[in-house]
């Protein structure tokens, strides 16, 4: 089988054989010149449930970057609702564009009228640069969203959620590196303080760690470190900091063959999705720096727990967290798994996650 990170060096003329390979189920172009919008729609499985995930609005240098990056992440919300035990297939969505610029009522409509045609096989809600706004907004043209405001019945921002799963699996992989979970004292890096890296500071200040951060957005670093005593450091100091845990909270593929090389902490953990460039040889090349990697796609989990709680209807919040507390036994059992195997803890996540999709698979196909 084609590993995820090939896809990138497939040839123009092969996209639909590089889709099979993937194994995804189905892909939608959308295109309105209208309003300028530019979208693709990535399904990937839909054995457990449907296909929900977040809508990225993001500049891409290129088209077939743009599809690179649906492909793994709905790829990737496949293996995140299978391992938390949610009844939900794996898609995502990216809109091509500056979300500063371009986002309007009739742009944000026209996509909510691609999702609705695809009769809820599909469901969305928001992501980088997409605000519960947004769902409003995309909500007018189809049901099948979530991620709306509290005032209209919707969970709100999921981002808080995520941000205590991706803290409790934090403290899960310390408590398998270091023997306890505390974090007090510990360094953590944290590389991007948007919305769910915010809230990951705020957890880790309770605890009384020592805090580093980066962001592209300096207004942002300013606020966080004025309100949480938080250090700032530059956007490529952040690799290299003596620090005990990494976290990186902004997009993938920043534990790479360079990146790895420079890194000094003992854990990896963070809420940003593919972190892992090239998820079988760069989880190797963790672990063999003696590295402690928590898989992106578990500890991440909470804001889709938060979304699927919306979606089943009649949301409650306390419910969802529950729910994300499990994330900190599963982040252990996962980094068990990986000892007593001998392979990655992205490895044993991604084994776990399948063997829960084939599962159920058998027990449709007996009805």
């Amino acid at each position: 089988m084609m590993d995820i990170n090939e896809l990138a060096r497939v040839d123009e003329d092969s996209v639909f054989g590089g889709l099979a390979e993937l194994n995804h189920e189905q892909v939608v172009f959308c295109h309105d010149q209208a309003t300028g919008l530019k979208a693709i729609i990535g399904i990937h499985n839909t054995v457990l449930g449907p296909a929900l995930g977040g809508t990225r609005m993001w500049n891409y240098a290129s088209e077939k970057e743009a599809l690179t990056d649906v492909l793994r992440l709905s790829r990737g919300m496949t293996y995140k609702a299978a391992i938390t035990g949610l009844n939900l297939g794996g898609g995502k969505a990216v809109i091509i564009g500056d979300a500063s610029t371009m986002k309007t009522e009739a742009f944000l409509r026209r996509f909510g009228k691609f999702v609705e045609s695809l009769n809820g096989k599909y469901v969305t809600a928001e992501d980088v640069n997409m605000k519960t706004r947004d769902m409003e907004y995309i909500s007018m043209e189809t049901s099948h969203v979530t991620g709306l405001p509290e005032n209209r019945g919707g969970g709100g921002d999921p981002s808080p959620v995520t941000a205590f799963g991706t803290y409790l699996g934090m403290k899960a992989t310390a408590k398998k590196v270091y023997g306890n979970d505390s974090l007090t004292g510990k360094k953590v890096a944290v590389q991007g303080v948007g919305q769910v890296g915010m809230y990951l500071v705020e957890y880790l200040k309770k605890e009384n760690a020592e805090v580093f951060i980066s962001d592209i957005n300096e207004d942002k670093l300013k606020k966080v470190a004025a309100e949480h005593g938080a250090k700032v450091v530059g956007m490529d100091e952040i690799y290299g900091l003596d620090v005990d845990i990494y976290a990186p909270c902004a997009l993938g593929a920043t534990l790479n063959d360079t990146t790895i090389e420079r890194l000094k902490c003992q854990i990896v953990a963070g809420a940003a999705n593919n972190q892992l460039k090239d998820e079988k040889r760069h989880g190797y090349m963790l672990m063999d720096k003696g590295i402690t990697y928590a898989p992106d796609f578990l500890i991440n989990a909470g804001g889709l727990i938060n979304v699927y709680e919306e979606h089943l209807g009649n949301y409650n919040r306390e419910r969802a967290y529950s729910t994300a507390e499990k994330i900190y036994d599963t982040c252990l059992s996962i980094l068990n798994l990986s000892d007593s195997q001998g392979i990655s803890p992205q490895e044993a996540a991604i084994q776990l996650a399948e063997k829960r999709i084939a599962d159920i698979g058998r027990v449709k196909l007996s009805r």
